[in-house]
This record gives C-alpha cells, sequence and structure tokens, in this order.
C-alpha cells in the first residue's frame, strides 16, 4: 500500500484478482484522479506476450473498459484503466437474484454496444461472463455498463498462445464449437451474452451443458417460468448449438432485442427497484478523494515550510519565541557573528530535533567557530577607528558585514608594522574597496550544491526489453511450428 510505480502511480489497495494479474486502485499523478491499475504477477514469456496484447488494446466506446496507458519499473508491469466502482453483474444478482426483464434488456443492450465496438476492431473476447461485466455507481439512475478484461482476447487472424486442442476460458460459458477446438469467432461470444441473460434473468448460473443437449434434442424449447415470450426468442437464437443458427453479429443480436423490449410489459408499481452504489471499499489512512493526503513529515521535510532566516535567530536569541515574534527584523543586526548563514541552514532540514524546539539547533554552532574565530578580534577594533562614518550610510545590512572580515585582515597587516598613524589609513582602504566583494558574502552558491542527478534512463529502457523479450519469444515459437 502507497508503493509508488514508474514514478507516476501510486498504489493504493487491491480491488481485484485476475488470471495473469492483481487489480489494484491507484492514484494517477498526472492525470491527477484514482485509476484501476492491473498489475502482472507472473514474469514467464507466455503471461507476459498476453498481457502485451492486452494493453496494446485500445477501444474508445462507453461500454468498453479497455486499457488506457501502461508503464514498467524494474520487473513489473502494469496498464490502468478507468476505475469503475458499481462492481460486476455478480454483485447485483447476489443483492437482488433475478433482475426485472426490463432492467435485463437495458443490460444487454448495452453489452450488446459494447461487443459489437469490439468485434469492429476484429477482436474476440473469449470471456464474457458476470464477473467481467461492471457497473458504473448510478445508483438508482439509468444503469451504466462496462465490458473489462481482455486478458485471453485475440485478433481473428493472430496467432494462438495455446495449443490447438487446448481451450481458453472459463468453465459454464464456452460455446460448443469451442469445446470441439474450433478457431475464435464472434459468435462464440454471443453464445456466452445469452448464458449471462439467462444468469440475469434466473439469478443463477444456467447448466451450459444441459441447455445445449436440450437445444440439440429437441430444438427450441419454450421460454422458462418469468421469461417474456419477445425476450426469450432473442435469448434463444444466442443459445443455438449451431453457430450458423445464431445472431451473425451484435449489431444484428441489438436490433431484435430492441424490438423484444417494446413487446415487454411496463414495470408495476410493486416491482423492485434495481440501485447499483458504490462496492469499493473506503480509502485507507493516508488518502482522501483527491488523492494521496500530506504525509507526516518525515525528519528532514518539516522545516521546509519554515522561513530561512528566522531560523539561525534561534541560538542567537536563546529562545524559540524571538524567530516567532519577529521573523524578519531580527536577521538583519544579527547576522556579525554568523557571516555565511545560508550553508548551515541545511542541516538543521535534516535534524530531527529542528521539529521540537524549533530553533535551538547544537550541530551548527560547531561549525561556525572556524569562521568567527578571527572576527571577535575586529569588534573592538572598530571603537578607535570612528572616522569612516560613510561606511554606515549606506545600509545598516550590508556595512556591518564587510566590517567583520575585512578589518580582522586589516589588523593582521597592521599589527606587523609599529608605526600608528598607517594603521588607520590601511584599515579605511580596506574597509572600503571590500564592500563590493562583501556583498556576496553571503555566498549564496553554497546552495545548489545538492543538485539532483536526473534519473536514470532505464526506466526507458525496460519497456523496449519487454517488447524485445515478446518478438523473440513469438520468433522461437515459430520456428518450432516450421
Amino acid at each position: 500500500m502507497g508503493e509508488v510505480f514508474a514514478g507516476r502511480y501510486v498504489l493504493v489497495d487491491p480491488i481485484g484478482r485476475g488470471g495473469v494479474g492483481a487489480v489494484w486502485r491507484a492514484w494517477d499523478h498526472r492525470r491527477r484522479r484514482y485509476v484501476a491499475a492491473k498489475v502482472l504477477q507472473q514474469s514467464d514469456a507466455h503471461a507476459l506476450l498476453r498481457f502485451v496484447r492486452e494493453q496494446a488494446l485500445r477501444i474508445d466506446h462507453p461500454h468498453v473498459l479497455a486499457p488506457a496507458s501502461w508503464a514498467a519499473d524494474d520487473d513489473k508491469v502494469l496498464f490502468t484503466m478507468d476505475l469503475v466502482a458499481g462492481g460486476s453483474l455478480a454483485h447485483v444478482i447476489g443483492d437482488y437474484g433475478p433482475l426485472p426483464p426490463r432492467f435485463v434488456c437495458t443490460l444487454l443492450d448495452q453489452l450488446l454496444s459494447g461487443l459489437a465496438a469490439v468485434h469492429a476492431e476484429g477482436v474476440v473476447h473469449r470471456d464474457i461472463k458476470p464477473a467481467n461485466i461492471l457497473l458504473e455507481a448510478t445508483g438508482a439512475a439509468r444503469p451504466h455498463l462496462r465490458l473489462s478484461d481482455f486478458g485471453i482476447s485475440m485478433r481473428k487472424g493472430e496467432p494462438r498462445l495455446t495449443e490447438t486442442d487446448y481451450v481458453v476460458g472459463t468453465p459454464g460459458y464456452f460455446a460448443p464449437e469451442q469445446m470441439l477446438g474450433a478457431e475464435p469467432d464472434f459468435t462464440a461470444d454471443l453464445f456466452a451474452v445469452g448464458l449471462v441473460a439467462l444468469y440475469l434473468l434466473k439469478g443463477a448460473k444456467p447448466d451450459a451443458k444441459a441447455l445445449i443437449e436440450r437445444f440439440a434434442e429437441h430444438g427450441t424449447p419454450g421460454p422458462p417460468q418469468g421469461i417474456p415470450e419477445p425476450l426469450w426468442q432473442v435469448i434463444a437464437t444466442l443459445l443455438q448449438p449451431d453457430p450458423q443458427a445464431r445472431f451473425r453479429t451484435a449489431t444484428g443480436a441489438r436490433k431484435a432485442l430492441s424490438s423484444a423490449a417494446e413487446m415487454l410489459p411496463e414495470p408495476g408499481p410493486d416491482d423492485e427497484l434495481v440501485e447499483v452504489f458504490d462496492q469499493l471499499a473506503p480509502l485507507p489512512a493516508g488518502f482522501g478523494p483527491d488523492g494521496p493526503l500530506t504525509s507526516p513529515p518525515r525528519p528532514g521535510a518539516a522545516p521546509a515550510h519554515v522561513p530561512p532566516y528566522p531560523h539561525p535567530d534561534g541560538p542567537a536569541s536563546g529562545s524559540v519565541s524571538a524567530p516567532a515574534g519577529r521573523p524578519q527584523a531580527q536577521p538583519q543586526p544579527q547576522p556579525q557573528p554568523q557571516p555565511s548563514t545560508p550553508p548551515p541552514w541545511q542541516p538543521p532540514a535534516t535534524s530531527p530535533g529542528a521539529e521540537t524546539d524549533g530553533f535551538h539547533l547544537p550541530p551548527p554552532p560547531p561549525e561556525r567557530p572556524p569562521h568567527p574565530s578571527t572576527p571577535p578580534t575586529p569588534m573592538p577594533l572598530r571603537a578607535p577607528a570612528p572616522e569612516p562614518t560613510h561606511v554606515t550610510s549606506p545600509r545598516p545590512s550590508t556595512a556591518p558585514t564587510p566590517a567583520v572580515h575585512e578589518p580582522a585582515q586589516a589588523v593582521t597587516s597592521g599589527a606587523q608594522r609599529p608605526h600608528a598613524p598607517t594603521y588607520p589609513y590601511t584599515a579605511h582602504a580596506a574597509q572600503v574597496p571590500h564592500q563590493n566583494p562583501a556583498v556576496p558574502q553571503p555566498r549564496v552558491q553554497a546552495p545548489p550544491a545538492p543538485q539532483r542527478r536526473p534519473g536514470p534512463p532505464a526506466k526507458v529502457a525496460v519497456p523496449i526489453l519487454f517488447v524485445a523479450l515478446a518478438c523473440l519469444t513469438i520468433g522461437l515459437w515459430a520456428l518450432t511450428r516450421l
């Protein structure tokens, strides 16, 4: 929880699990919203190829939940999609049982609409079942369905990733021709839609094998109890064992369903209202509706919001209230014993003790003695030289600073000469010319020392390695087929 993936996605909490990966609720820093992230758990070439095939699918349709983006980080790969909070059709059946026929017609119409868009891209879903059909959290309003999970889908004409006699899908939702090893086709998806329709109307998983045998022996049976005749005729056409007897396209099935829905009776006042609400768990601690909350201050990040200049006043004044009460007035008269304030200010930021006592920082004072060790001598020597009144005229903040460093060097040179008359003039000459170099005395160039190096380009190379692995695996597979 809280793991950052590829510098962009923050994995919040797991919300589901599939055949090759786990689905997480994640925060997308770039799009500034929550998304669903499917993280690949297996690292073998077979699972990786399926994962690459699924993330490459791009279908923009209101009733299709296709991958939107992907990312790789070291040995992990994920792709993201919209976060759907209303749960799946299995959740609705678990809450309400059999659903009203008109409500089922609305869901089937949206499912066939999304499936028509998928088939238009030449893709066979191959895993249509209630758990892969999600619902937006619309409450009591019109439901909004999303077809998801294209993990085993494939485009017609693409090489299969399984053996010829190996069937991929969910038991109980196979079409008869799939059990015989036929190539995936659109009519197999339509057969699964018919089974989903029976599941919604009866509130239980239908026995696909018994239905196929009944259709094969006795033809199209009569409508089951509770299913209107017009609606049953559409469902029965979807469930025909012979693929040639079914609807050829999802669009054709949708048109027939629309005509049947017009002949259904209007819902009565006693009919139960079906509501679809948020099925996701509450956000864990540290996350809110607008993303991750401000994390607790780390030892090195807590004083970042404190103004830099009041910080040195703490040790000088001897109390925490001094910088809090006068954050801007105190630093200017006090920099005399602390000429290089910017360099020693960063160590306090990494000190955990700065969070409690604020600005009493024992470490910085031992670092400063090398600089103030010489200034204490010029301080008393400034008194016998009252003539340089012009030095104090520019600004009180700049004049004391050169007076701390430069006279110390002047005194050193003057101490070597026994003549006192030369000392005042030498001192004045040292003070006036060195006022200009005293301006950069705070040494502003010191803070840029902790320059951050740009991130390594490994994150760019990892996706290329995955694609290369995929191409290599497909090449090896093609060689074995020769």
